[in-house]
């Protein structure tokens, strides 16, 4: 059983331990360059990704469902914060706090870096059903790992939320 992430026709199949190391490393990222509305929604919408809340197998996003922005101007500085994110975490950005070296994750960093640049998002005023509205956007940090949480849904970060972590 795995998840899948989709966009400009392409799948980026990953099994549940890959798909948490994904969301992981973009988790770090995400939740130090956040810093407009639309950045939280989309941080919000990698929150609902974690497996240990969500249930293994049950997650996943198509870059088309994504509410990008009802400009031209708008798509491009989200698309652009995306990318940022994802350049981000192929640094290694915090990745020392994950307590495990993820060997596979550059791979998938770049796979859906790749979807991304060659993702094309539209005027999506009737897009958007499955991306967090800006009120549900993540704005709540874990105070312990300093990462954006989707509380008050559920207690914690994607650490907290993992057995035995904290």
């Amino acid at each position: 059983m795995g998840n899948v992430f989709k966009g400009s026709g392409q799948h980026l199949y990953l099994s549940n331990g890959g798909t948490e190391v994904l969301i992981d490393v973009l988790m770090l990222a995400v939740s130090d360059l956040a810093d407009a509305e639309w950045d939280y929604r989309f941080a919000a919408l990698l929150t609902l990704q974690d497996q240990n809340v969500m249930g293994r197998g049950a997650v996943g996003f198509d870059l088309g469902d994504i509410a990008w922005g009802a400009s031209t101007g708008q798509r491009a500085r989200s698309k652009d914060f995306v990318l940022r994110t994802v350049a981000l975490a192929l640094g290694r950005h915090r990745w020392s706090e994950l307590g495990y070296d993820p060997p596979f994750a550059r791979d998938y960093l770049l796979q859906f870096e790749t979807m991304v640049k060659s993702f094309v998002p539209t005027n999506d005023s009737q897009l958007g059903e499955g991306f967090p509205s800006p009120e549900e956007r993540a704005v709540a940090s874990c105070t312990r790992h300093r990462i954006l949480s989707a509380l008050p849904h559920w207690e914690g970060c994607f650490l907290c939320n993992r057995p035995n972590s904290c």
